[in-house]
């Protein structure tokens, strides 16, 4: 029996991926192996997004190739963004790769490992989490149909493709069978969900018919794109029991004449109404942004008004990428480049900024108690991590549990804590008895 180790690079669509393949491999009676020196093929799940994904992935199959040197019987297989992206390009420069795979070519890899009439039956069922068993991800969606000057996906993952409904309440319901507990949805775009398929929005209809799976306590959303964004979604977040009041809208930037380069389709004005209209209907709605400084054609003015927006919205969380030249893409071609090191600067200033708002924020948490989700237990250090209803895993904040008085609680559970002390981004808290 072949031992095979996947590892995944990128977001967590691409973790979702991974997870797809190693149930399938599972049920070919493939052994799934924890490390890749004692196993017989790696498997690399790469990205391809931006040049530091795209090192990170090159650094990766490098070092599966440095393992295959020192035991030749080792194959290294590739997969992923980076190769749906340049797979000419890598079978040229890395030839020792022994196979080249794009995006969702499951079937293909099951080939290649010598499974010719491989069983890809029930294809939602054997998915193999990756992730602590309380959250799993739902796919909700492939690709996008947007034509954003920096980016690069549409070009990888092709138009957008939602699922059915029915078939991810079916995979929601075998993820809550297993344990998740916070069920977090991501896609591309998942404001667009359904209109390809149902000939309209449908992402409202898929949320409450996820609100009825049992099991599930939390939901959360990644990746609402603010153009076309689904008001009605707010109306829904204020009546759901389990739809977690947090709002994840990448703006990308605020002023008009940088999101006209950026071919965004959104305005100041639209994007300020969709965060108001959030607020007014939520009062206790978490925003949460991401960024791009140093896009072709940001000037200063532009910048300036980028902060200036920042200190008025005060978004709860803030992550922030620097504009990466990515050829294929409209953005590549466009005049009036930023300089990197002018890039870099003005993105330590945001930083700057959004880790004061940060503190702010953390600190008015001090003497407050809140429900937490306690994700692991550090057993060196004695105590728990646990996020709340703010926080996505991976990217977000943490409440850090000190055990002091060794209590054993249970990863995967709820716990009512007391903030006791606060950092730009970790809470710090004590059980509540």
């Amino acid at each position: 029996m072949k031992k095979i180790h996947v590892t995944t690079l990128g977001c967590p669509k691409n973790v979702v991926d991974s997870e797809h393949l190693l149930g399938l491999l599972k049920i070919n009676d493939f052994q799934i192996s924890q490390t890749p020196e004692e196993s017989d093929v790696l498997i690399i799940n790469t990205c391809g997004f931006i040049n530091d994904a795209k090192e990170e992935s090159i650094q990766a199959i490098l070092e599966a190739l440095e393992l295959k040197k020192s035991d030749p019987h080792k194959k290294v297989f590739v997969a992923g963004c980076l190769t749906q992206r340049y797979r000419k390009e890598i079978e040229q420069e890395i030839p020792e790769v022994d196979a080249i795979f794009g995006t969702e070519e499951y079937s293909a890899i099951l080939k290649a490992l010598g499974k010719g009439h491989a069983s890809m039956d029930n294809f939602h069922r054997t998915r193999l989490i990756t992730t602590p068993r309380h959250y799993a991800y739902l796919k909700i969606s492939e690709g996008c149909n947007h034509t954003c000057a920096f980016c690069a996906i549409p070009g990888i993952r092709g138009r957008h493709r939602s699922k059915p409904i029915e078939k991810l309440v079916e995979e929601a319901r075998v993820l809550a069978d297993n344990g998740t507990k916070e069920l977090i949805v991501v896609s591309q775009d998942t404001s667009y969900y359904g209109k390809d398929l149902y000939g309209e929005q449908k992402i409202v209809p898929l949320l409450q018919a996820l609100e009825q799976v049992e099991g599930l306590e939390w939901i959360r959303v990644l990746y609402w794109y603010p153009t076309n964004f689904p008001m009605d979604v707010l109306h829904w977040m204020r009546d759901s029991q389990k739809l977690v009041h947090y709002l994840d809208l990448p703006i990308q930037h605020i002023s008009d004449h940088v999101l006209r380069q950026m071919r965004r389709g959104d305005t100041r004005k639209s994007i300020l109404n969709i965060l108001q209209q959030a607020k007014k209907l939520v009062p206790d709605v978490t925003f949460r942004t991401t960024v791009i400084v140093g896009h072709p054609g940001e000037r200063r003015q532009d910048f300036d008004e980028l902060l200036r927006f920042v200190e008025e919205i005060r978004f709860d969380r803030l992550g922030s990428f620097i504009y990466s030249d990515e050829d294929g893409t409209a953005a590549f071609d466009l005049p009036d480049k930023v300089d990197e090191a002018v890039a870099r600067q003005r993105q330590e200033q945001l930083m700057e900024i959004q880790r004061e708002i940060s503190l702010e924020k953390n600190r008015k948490m001090i003497g407050k108690s809140a429900s937490v989700l306690i994700d692991e237990y550090n057993s060196e250090m004695n105590f728990y991590l646990a996020r709340t209803y703010k926080d996505a895993p991976e990217i977000d904040n943490e409440v850090i549990i000190l055990n002091q008085s060794k209590q054993r609680l249970k990863v995967g559970q709820f716990q009512q804590v007391e903030i006791i002390d606060a950092t730009e981004y970790e809470l710090y808290g004590k059980t509540i008895s």
